[in-house]
């Protein structure tokens, strides 16, 4: 019987080339951070660093890590208006006649930083306004070469495209997941067995793997942070998902019906030797998630069978070889903040950078974690420092992280789809923790006091919602 369970390097040292920024007023360089970046400065000195010139162009590293984290501090909205306004400035271009010498020398470097911003940041241009900022700077580079008009097209064009792609993500499956209760185990004709349309561990692990990457390819790199933007330090740890992030809360969903989902068809089956083999499969599913590195959907399925109403099946659980699970289990451990899970992650992350193909390209992190990873490192980035400067070193810490997160989900899944199982997966009746209780109930009656109160309770509540 199992035991209840709580529920890399994108930048690194000298990958950012920067010229030493001129320190404001009472601003110290201080000690550069990586090759010339400062470990702190103000949020205009850091939006300076982002404007191309005719001779200066920024490390890409420093246009990622920027753009991520600068969002606490100023809306990409207003932030690109201001590098629009900077540019314009410095580059004089709204004089009647320009250098054209002088501005075809920056206009490439300023086409790309734009291409960068819109294919990384998509979601920053939604808004008119902001395409309105990017024609109009563009606009005024154009009559010293129209390539650049040409150019521009091509971009508005792709970042359409890849607009359009991100509004069909997952977030439309959210409907399915809400949980239903019986007072009774639904007939067959309601509720057909996973075991029926998929036996083999392995396949399942495959399509599991397949739905992992498909979520995560449409959650973008602002939503780590955007879950946290503005948020109350009183409030707990939970991100404060906003039409920002529906990617991000689509995908902690999936988990969370993962979760339900495995514990529901622990208890549909009457007889325990069903129910044990349902177990034994789930075990051998969730081994097979592990060896290809799905940790995601490993974790849920030992949540799913670590839940109370699967747990407390002590005579189902007499019939499991339990060995397997106690393995995955002890990989999984919380204790040391997920000590060897960690271990386990870097292995993965390794095998990864090493791959020879796609199969061992693949790592799908336990997402819960690192939210939770991500919630405070935001904590840190979110808070200036006392001369109101802005610690870019957490930037950098923040842009690790959530770099090597955008690595892995960009892996292009190896295993075909079968769309009869990942509709399954997608859209299966599962109960709420109130029918859990009930279904585990009616196939092992209830041991002691609380049990059988709990039982009447639930009886009573479901008589009175029939009603």
């Amino acid at each position: 019987m199992p035991r209840t369970l709580s529920t890399s390097d994108m930048v690194t040292p000298g990958s950012l080339g920067l010229p030493h920024p001129e320190p404001t007023d009472g601003e110290q360089a201080g000690q550069p951070l990586l090759d010339g970046a400062p470990s702190s400065a103000s949020l205009d000195t850091l939006i300076e660093q982002l404007v191309p010139k005719a001779d200066y162009y920024p490390e890409k590293a420093y246009i990622f890590t920027f753009l991520l984290s600068s969002r606490l501090f100023i809306e990409p909205q207003e932030l690109l208006a201001r590098v629009c306004h900077l540019c314009i400035e410095q580059q004089q271009l709204d004089k009647p006649v320009l250098d054209k010498a002088q501005v075809r020398k920056f206009g490439p470097k300023l086409l790309q930083l734009l291409a960068e911003w819109t294919e990384t940041f998509p979601r920053d241009f939604q808004e008119e306004s902001t395409i309105s900022h990017l024609k109009d700077v563009v606009g005024r580079i154009a009559p010293c070469d129209e390539a650049y008009r040409k150019r521009m097209h091509q971009l508005l064009q792709a970042l359409h495209q890849k607009l359009a792609a991100l509004g069909q993500g997952p977030e439309s499956l959210l409907g399915a997941d809400k949980p239903i209760s019986y007072r009774n185990k639904p007939p067959a004709s309601i509720h057909r067995e996973l075991l029926s349309i998929c036996s083999d561990p392995y396949t399942l692990a495959q399509q599991l793997t397949h739905i992992e990457l498909e979520r995560l390819q449409h959650i973008g790199p602002e939503e780590f942070v955007q879950a946290f933007v503005n948020k109350d330090p009183l409030a707990s740890t939970k991100p404060c998902f906003s039409d920002k992030t529906n990617n991000l809360e689509a995908y902690v969903k999936w988990f969370n019906r993962l979760c339900y989902l495995v514990a529901t068809e622990i208890c549909m089956p009457s007889k325990k030797k069903q129910r044990a083999q349902v177990i034994e499969f789930f075990i051998d599913v969730a081994r097979e998630c592990f060896n290809i590195g799905n940790f995601n959907s490993l974790m849920a399925i030992i949540s799913g069978m670590n839940m109370s109403p699967v747990s407390r099946l002590k005579k189902t659980w007499a019939k499991v070889k339990t060995a397997k699970f106690f393995i995955l289990e002890h990989q999984m451990d919380p204790t040391g903040n997920f000590c060897n899970y960690r271990t386990a992650l870097r292995g993965a992350a390794h095998r990864s950078l090493t791959a020879h193909s796609s199969r061992e390209k693949i790592v799908i992190p336990f997402f819960s974690l690192l939210i939770k990873d991500i919630y405070f490192l935001n904590e840190g980035c979110a808070n200036r420092l006392p001369n109101g400067h802005v610690n870019f070193e957490k930037f950098l810490e923040l842009a690790k992280q959530v770099g090597e997160f955008i690595t892995w989900k960009q892996v292009e899944c190896p295993f075909e789809q079968d769309p009869s199982i990942t509709h399954y997966l997608h859209t299966a009746p599962i109960f709420s923790e109130d029918g859990l209780y009930l279904a585990s109930y009616e196939s092992e009656s209830p041991e002691n006091q609380t049990e059988k109160e709990r039982w009447k309770s639930l009886r009573r509540r479901l008589d009175c919602r029939r009603r």
